[in-house]
């Protein structure tokens, strides 16, 4: 069995080990019910999508009111001088140096700028932010992250928004064996539960996810069974799963022959 190690991000700890995101959601208190289902402790916000000041005062209220731990992003940003002004913008709004650091790199699947990324997370850095960058599944570019100073990733599962999953198991895998003490979140492309169950079975620290809930059916029931897939995950690494054979093996061993068969 491993250690159950807590889960930290930038030496602050927390129990729950999904994050969430507050868009797209059908209403308000959909939103606010959602959020409490899934037992989340860290909520994230987007300063760009707020579109007035009485429209993001009213959000910014109801996200205060969660009691949750806010982590602004720079969604849409598509440069690196963008990136760094938003986030600037977010710390004198949310009060909090932490910052999710999104930079779009291509249009069509809305693929983070690995070269951008890095420039701005080494701006951001240097002015004191504590940058959680969300990446591809790409285990150099992870690799230079750590080596710019940061203490959490967050590379993607699949397209932000497509309910894939895990499409690269193999690089998610390598980049959790490569950074073994790196804190680590999936961030996007889940769908539905047992993709978070898996990338926790996976040895990842977390997942964050705003579409699969916001876009459920339900959201509320939606949020909760997430909770509840992220927990067997997290159950399930620990308890270290048995090895895989090749071929079968009986689960229950046998002795010589039954004694209905014996003199």
């Amino acid at each position: 069995m491993r250690e159950d190690k807590p889960f930290t991000i930038y030496g602050q700890t927390f129990e729950s080990r999904l994050l969430i995101g507050s868009a797209l959601y059908p209403s308000p208190q959909v939103m606010t019910d959602a959020i409490h289902a899934s037992q989340s402790q860290i909520v994230t916000v987007s300063l760009r999508r707020q579109n007035s000041v009485s429209a993001g005062q009213d959000f910014w209220q109801l996200i205060k009111d969660t009691g949750l731990t806010v982590l602004p992003n720079t969604a849409g940003c598509h440069s690196v001088k963008e990136a760094v002004t938003l986030a600037n913008m977010c710390r004198e709004v949310f009060a909090t140096d932490w910052i999710k650091l999104e930079l779009i790199g291509d249009e069509y699947n809305l693929q983070p700028d690995p070269i951008a990324l890095l420039d701005a997370t080494e701006i951001l850095l240097q002015d004191g932010f504590k940058v959680l960058p969300y990446c591809t599944d790409d285990l150099v570019l992870c690799q230079r992250l750590a080596a710019l100073g940061c203490e959490v990733l967050m590379p993607w599962g699949a397209p932000i928004g497509t309910g894939k999953g895990l499409l690269n198991p193999y690089n998610l895998a390598m980049i959790r064996q490569r950074l073994p003490d790196m804190t680590l979140i999936v961030d996007a492309g889940l769908g539905v539960p047992s993709h978070a169950c898996q990338a926790l079975e996976m040895g990842y620290d977390a997942v964050l996810l705003n579409s699969a809930i916001a876009g459920a059916g339900c959201p509320v029931k939606m949020a909760r069974a997430f909770n509840h897939a992220v927990q067997a995950g997290r159950a399930a690494y620990i308890a270290q799963a048995m090895p895989e054979k090749d071929v079968a093996a009986p689960s229950t061993p046998t002795m010589g022959m039954p004694f209905w068969h014996q003199n």
